[in-house]
């Protein structure tokens, strides 16, 4: 009995141990960002078998990995480079950062963050195969472009320009890529999509803009809220998802009633992180508002790749 008693404990303590490990980087991850990373693949791969392509699904999961890894390469980067450069403190409003808090070292973080941009072009590699030269080319900027994010001499992040980078690679670049590795080609409806999931993951850098303004502009990290000033930003906010909504007219005018009508059911949602970004200063609440962004993006998303379905 002694004996079992010692391996239950021994047991509960390698199971703690190993959580106290993994909980610092599943919070360097940023779960509430990969959003960016699925919709464009399933808004693409949806779109695609809904204009009659005959689906290779292990190409949309490399895809799927891929962007995912980039995902988490940038996320990763940022958290190590901002510390550096200043820009997180134990002022900042938003969730802990794992490189500020000595959770996990400088080394560590951006050791992570390189093995997620191997691991990205890794997963590239039959995308690579079926896309060739284009799609060679379009995952090498991609994975530049994620550590050129916060690194490198003129950082986007730091220059206004990360919401730019958001907007093409999380929605042009993104969905156009997985539609001509499923189609051949790239249509109206697919640069339609890559709008919608570009415009929709860019609220979520604009709203955790926001929230940062004030440490941001002392670190002089010149994001747009800080060169623009708040008016600019929620005005930047609101009209992301004005314009994201708006271009559901092209799916109704393109007989997809319900890839038009099935995103409505999130706008109560969109409608209130509206209200909230115009109403409250910047401040602990904009990591609610940074949730609401996350859950509008992945449910019009969402629901538009379901409706395309829908006979």
């Amino acid at each position: 009995m002694r004996s079992v008693n010692l391996t239950l404990k021994n047991s509960s303590g390698c199971h703690k141990t190993m959580i106290y490990r993994v909980k610092p980087w599943l919070m360097a991850s940023r779960p509430k960002t990969l959003t960016a990373a699925f919709i464009p693949v399933f808004l693409a791969t949806m779109l695609a078998k809904n204009d009659g392509a005959t689906i290779n699904w292990e190409i949309s999961l490399y895809a799927l990995l891929a962007a995912i890894c980039v995902q988490l390469g940038t996320n990763l980067v940022n958290d190590a480079l901002d510390f550096k450069k200043g820009a997180d403190t134990e002022e900042r409003l938003g969730p802990v950062r794992v490189t500020q808090s000595g959770m996990l070292s400088f080394q560590q973080v951006m050791a992570g963050g390189m093995m997620c941009f191997a691991l990205a072009l890794l997963f590239g590699i039959p995308l690579m195969i079926a896309g060739g030269l284009p799609l060679t080319v379009i995952l090498l900027i991609s994975v530049g472009c994620g550590y050129l994010y916060t690194g490198g001499p003129y950082p986007l992040a730091y220059t206004g320009l990360g919401d730019i980078f958001v907007l093409i690679f999380f929605g042009f670049v993104a969905t156009c890529s997985v539609y001509y590795l499923q189609m051949g080609s790239v249509t109206p409806q697919s640069l339609v999509a890559g709008a919608q999931a570009g415009l929709l993951a860019t609220v979520l850098i604009a709203v955790n803009n926001m929230r940062d303004v004030e440490g941001d502009e002392k670190a002089k990290k010149y994001t747009l809220p800080v060169r623009f000033g708040l008016l600019f930003a929620r005005w930047e906010v609101t009209l992301l998802l004005v314009i994201a909504y708006g271009l559901n007219v092209y799916w109704l005018f393109r007989g997809e009633v319900w890839a038009a009508l099935l995103p409505l059911l999130a706008a109560p949602i969109a409608l209130t992180l509206v209200r909230g970004v115009w109403k409250q200063p910047p401040g602990m609440i904009y990591n609610r508002f940074l949730g609401m962004a996350a859950l509008v993006h992945v449910l019009v998303g969402s629901l538009v790749g379901i409706g395309l379905m829908v006979p």
